[in-house]
């Protein structure tokens, strides 16, 4: 699932970038697509997982945009594990099957747990990804323009969240 060291670039007739899902998975920075969001590129280091660079290394936009901006990736991340989790139930009710007179959908409460609690890592960090490409643009521009500095960071209460 780690899909950092690839280069995603599509083009579309016009020769503008395409709006790619495969960038937000590799947790690319939104405005150049091409810098890494995250310091360690291996989410399952849990102790540096969630480390973040303060700018994108390659086009300097800032992924820290105001003072507990990431409080609203949990809600990306609520909605991810849903959609996995149906995912999930299907496939279970396709492959093994659900029945009222037996125990399988308790076996894939299970199954669904443990997945949500290995996928976390990840999950977590595709939340902050999708959550800054929600405010951040991609600028075909980038190197020309600099990015807009952020409007309310008070670096006292930085990290606190």
């Amino acid at each position: 699932m780690i899909m950092n060291n690839i280069n995603i670039q599509t083009m579309s007739q016009n020769n503008e970038p395409v709006p790619s899902i495969l960038n937000v998975v590799a947790c690319k920075c939104p405005r150049c697509r091409k810098g890494n969001m995250f310091i360690e590129r291996n989410p399952y280091k849990l102790k540096t997982t969630m480390k973040m660079h303060s700018e994108c290394p390659q086009c300097k936009q800032p992924f820290d945009i105001e003072v507990g901006f990431y409080y609203g990736s949990s809600y990306v991340s609520y909605a991810l594990s849903i959609a996995i989790s149906v995912a999930s139930l299907l496939a279970w009710w396709i492959f093994v099957g659900l029945s009222m007179s037996d125990n399988r959908f308790f076996y894939w409460m299970g199954f669904n747990a443990v997945l949500l609690i290995a996928l976390q890592p990840v999950l977590m960090r595709m939340a902050r990804a999708i959550w800054l490409a929600f405010f951040v643009r991609y600028d075909r521009n980038w190197r020309h323009n600099p990015p807009k500095p952020p409007e309310r960071i008070n670096p006292d209460q930085q990290n606190n969240w």
